[in-house]
């Protein structure tokens, strides 16, 4: 994996007229993970959208050197697709540089993606991040809607990527499961007064 770093100094983020966010700021380097941690509604998807380079931050600055994949509520996948061809149009686009990991997915390779449960929509878009070759991960609350033995197969594979030199930012309401977890509570970088 190439060298990679993620750095964010003193940001700022808005949606609307709000300020939802100020003061953000961190230095994340190769095999780093970083968790954020707060309540839904506080900052926390913003936040990885800015760092994706999809929004301008209010205030701050991100700098990043390596390849950025983010993985949200928005599938990257043709709806309208089988899951198989959906998923193969990614793989011939990144090429053969991600790793491969199970996501339980060949017996819905024939399933239209918008037939998908919550869970196999969480697994699908991972499959995605995972195969991108991404450095840096940003991951929008990856274990929803996944049952406890799903959670524990993103962990190995977060922590697998990190082993292999990636970032990783995971924005969570929920507690990770992660070694040498670096974690920001989005709560103190929320500024006096606003809801």
């Amino acid at each position: 994996m190439q060298p990679c770093r993620l750095v964010a100094d003193d940001l700022a983020c808005r949606r609307g007229d709000r300020l939802l966010v100020r003061g953000v700021g961190f230095a994340l380097g190769p095999g780093q993970a970083l968790h954020l941690a707060g309540p839904n509604g506080i900052g926390k998807s913003t936040l990885l959208r800015v760092l994706a380079g999809l929004m301008r931050p209010y205030a701050g600055t991100v700098t990043a050197t390596g390849a950025i994949a983010l993985s949200d509520e928005r599938l990257p996948l043709d709806a309208h697709r089988p899951l198989g061809a959906a998923l193969g149009f990614w793989r011939r686009l990144d090429g053969p540089t991600g790793a491969a990991h199970d996501f339980g997915l060949d017996d819905l390779a024939d399933v239209p993606v918008r037939y998908l449960s919550t869970g196999q929509r969480k697994r699908a878009a991972l499959a995605c991040l995972a195969g991108s070759g991404a450095a840096i991960w940003l991951l929008d609350e990856p274990l929803n809607g996944l049952d406890t033995h799903w959670t524990g197969v993103v962990s190995h594979v977060i922590e697998a990527h990190r082993a292999a030199g990636g970032i990783a930012v995971i924005a969570s309401h929920l507690p990770l499961a992660l070694a040498d977890l670096g974690v920001m509570a989005m709560a103190a970088h929320v500024p006096e007064g606003a809801d």
